[in-house]
C-alpha cells in the first residue's frame, strides 16, 4: 500500500481543501493522520488509488510523497506492538511512520512506512495483510 505525505503550511481550510480535491476525483480517504509541528500541517493519507490521488493532489500545487507501507494485523494485547518493532530493529530496519488504521478490541491494523519494505515485508509475513512494494 502507498502512504502519501503531504508537508505544508499550516493554514485554516487545509484538510478541507485536500479532502476536497480528492473527492472531486472520486478518491475515498481510507486514513488520515494531521500533525502540525512549527506552522508545517504533515498529513498522511491512505487512499483509495494512491498513485491518481498523487497526481491529483500534485496538480493542486501539494508537494506530495508517497511511501510504501507495510499493513500488519496484531492480537491486541500488551507487547505485540513490542514484538513487531523489536523485530524490525534487530534487522536494522527503521519505521519512518506508524499509523493505526483500525482496532477493534481484539486486533489492530497498523500501516508501518519504513526504510526497508521488501525485507520488512518477509520479516512480517505473519502478521502482514498487504504491501505493494515497487
Amino acid at each position: 500500500m502507498k502512504t502519501l505525505t503531504i508537508v505544508s503550511e499550516d493554514k485554516v481550510g487545509l484538510l478541507a481543501d485536500i479532502s476536497y480535491v480528492l473527492s472531486k476525483s472520486k478518491i475515498n480517504i481510507e486514513s488520515v493522520n494531521v500533525e502540525v509541528v512549527a506552522g508545517k500541517a504533515i498529513i498522511t493519507l491512505n487512499l483509495s488509488d494512491a498513485e491518481k490521488g498523487k497526481t491529483v493532489l500534485e496538480s493542486a500545487n501539494y508537494k506530495v510523497e508517497a511511501v510504501n507501507a507495510v499493513i500488519v494485523k496484531l492480537t491486541d494485547q500488551p507487547g505485540e506492538l513490542s514484538k513487531i518493532t523489536t523485530m524490525l530493529s534487530k534487522e536494522g530496519i527503521n519505521i519512518n511512520n506508524a499509523q493505526t488504521l483500525s482496532r477493534d478490541g481484539n486486533a489492530t491494523i497498523l500501516s508501518l512506512s519504513v526504510d526497508k519494505p521488501k525485507r520488512a515485508t518477509t520479516l512480517l509475513k505473519e502478521y502482514l495483510i498487504s504491501s505493494d512494494i515497487y
